[in-house]
């Protein structure tokens, strides 16, 4: 008997039962396999994690950064309130340093960082963050002018002002104030960039132009009079945006101190909604184009539409660049019922207020003897 006739003679079960241990064997190695090549692909992404774990920590530990003093030149502007991570940022932009996360390393490391000033710098590209921060702690690296606008400065002051810091002729401030489209003046302004000239301190950019410069204080004033709310509060008050701006300029001029501003408000308007003249000496002096105390009847006389004395109502437009306060002033006036004010003590901005003519005539005196005691 053969092995086939021994296979022949099993029971049909013994014969079906071989081939399923043998079945479970194969699928022994094949679940053995799987599992094999599944820890093989974990380790391989462990790794492969591991990997880019460690590369992401050194980053965070040694952030990219350039050596050395860097090359060329490159202006960057610091500004206002500028934190750490804005000063980074500004600086990778211009190419100055390679990495944020490696300036704000040092910055973190230097004591006098809060030291620096706003303005503008003339850095280097391809910079080491720390050789960055030395050139922004250094005095002789700042590139731009610093310049402060007083508040009630007229246009043609304020372009005498500005030629005397960058050196561009005033005549050539004049010509960019001709167009009030490019310098983005309010549709209100009527392209008078008188009173629109926002007062402050600015830190001018060593490159920029005559253009450029009025332009950014345009800007300023539409960011201020936008916080004030200026168009809207307008009609609060009776006026249009413009003649907010006009009338703001005028408590600019007139004001002796900051609190004076709101009760002198009060006056005008009270005169406005009278029809009565304004009659300030400040709207013939910019008619006339001259600043002194000592205003005659000859100079009353003026016969110009910015002369209160001569047009009723707000002048032609503004006559100076008003401030925060008188703008606020304008928007808001205090409480009363008066028709006049003074200002008797010009030393000391000291105002007085009145309702009648025999007030006003009162007040007159007191500043006409401060006057004969202070001649020009």
């Amino acid at each position: 008997m053969n092995d086939l006739d021994l296979f022949a003679e099993q029971p049909r079960e013994d014969r079906r039962r071989r081939p399923a241990r043998v079945r479970q064997r194969r699928k022994r190695r094949s679940g053995s396999a799987a599992f094999l090549f599944s820890m093989a692909f974990l380790v391989a992404v462990v790794g492969t994690g591991g990997v880019l774990g460690a590369a992401w920590l050194n980053n965070r530990i040694h952030p990219p950064d350039y050596s050395g003093a860097g090359t060329g030149s490159v202006t960057v502007q610091v500004a206002e309130g500028a934190t750490g991570v804005a000063i980074g940022d500004t600086l990778h932009e211009h190419g100055v340093i390679r990495s944020v996360a490696a300036f704000l390393k040092v910055y973190a490391g230097e004591t006098r960082a809060g030291s620096i000033q706003p303005g503008f710098y003339q850095m280097r590209q391809r910079m080491s963050s720390r050789a960055a921060m030395a050139l922004l702690l250094d005095p002789k690296s700042r590139a731009g002018n610093q310049i402060t606008i007083p508040e009630g400065r007229r246009a043609n002051e304020i372009y005498a002002l500005l030629a005397k810091k960058t050196g561009i002729p005033v005549r050539k401030f004049q010509a960019a104030a001709k167009d009030g489209a490019a310098l983005g003046l309010p549709s209100y302004a009527r392209g008078k960039v008188e009173g629109y000239l926002f007062p402050g301190r600015y830190d001018l950019d060593p490159n920029a132009s005559a253009a450029g410069i009025l332009k950014d204080m345009v800007a300023r004033f539409k960011k201020e009079t936008d916080d004030l709310e200026l168009e809207a509060k307008a009609s609060e008050v009776g006026l249009k945006p413009g003649d907010v701006v006009v009338l703001a300029s005028l408590l600019q001029a007139e004001g002796g101190t900051e609190d004076d501003y709101p009760k002198i408000a009060r006056v005008l308007y009270n005169r406005l909604n009278r029809g009565m003249k304004l009659q300030l000496d400040t709207t013939v002096l910019y008619a006339l184009n001259k600043r002194t105390l000592h205003v005659t009847y000859k100079d009353t006389a003026v016969r110009s539409p910015y002369s209160t004395y001569y047009v009723k109502g707000l002048p032609a437009g503004a006559i100076d660049s008003p401030g925060e306060a008188a703008l606020k002033a304008a928007l808001a006036p205090a409480k009363g019922d008066w028709l006049y004010f003074v200002t008797t003590d010009p030393s000391t901005g000291y105002t007085e207020y009145g309702v009648t003519d025999a007030d006003f005539t009162r007040m007159k005196n007191k500043l006409d003897k401060w006057l004969a005691q202070h001649p020009e």
